[in-house]
């Protein structure tokens, strides 16, 4: 079992609660350090003590099998805004807020996030008004394997 597997179920054991799910975990070196970058999230919105909580645990579990034996560094943290969404859960999460994806074809959609299927997404888009007419808002279905990329918009109003 490679060193990624063995921390991802390292991690899976030590989340919180089954509200809490991991979002991505990258093992990378820099310089004679190891860098364990874990991004965990939640369903109701990830707290910083947490975060903290996972680290310990890990820290410590790493530390009593010696899974790895030079320095590293352990970060535990949420995906910021402009982290790409990854699983139907962190869609799910979502539902309301707008998004951006980039689908396979090249094209952007852009729309409010409003279901989410066991195949893909549903999102209402706003279609841009000829002159002189009101805007249209009109409902598209995405496929998972349509869409490259996705991104939650952040609003400032």
């Amino acid at each position: 079992m490679d060193l990624e597997q063995t921390v991802f179920e390292i991690v899976e054991k030590h989340l919180p609660d089954e509200s809490h799910f991991i979002v991505e975990i990258k093992i990378t070196q820099q310089g004679y350090k190891t860098l364990l970058s874990i991004l965990i999230d939640a369903d109701a919105g990830l707290h910083v003590d947490n975060c903290a909580l996972v680290s310990r645990a890990v820290a410590e579990e790493i530390d009593a099998k010696e899974l790895i034996e030079e320095a590293y560094v352990i970060e535990v943290s949420s995906p910021g805004v402009d982290f790409p969404l990854s699983s139907r859960r962190q869609y799910t999460k979502n539902i309301g807020r707008n998004i951006r994806a980039q689908l396979t074809s090249g094209m952007d959609v852009e729309g409010e996030l409003l279901e989410v299927g066991q195949m893909g997404i549903k999102i209402k888009v706003k279609k841009k008004p000829k002159k002189g007419k009101k805007a249209i808002e009109e409902t598209t279905e995405l496929a998972f394997d349509q869409i490259k990329k996705s991104i939650v918009l952040v609003s400032f109003k």
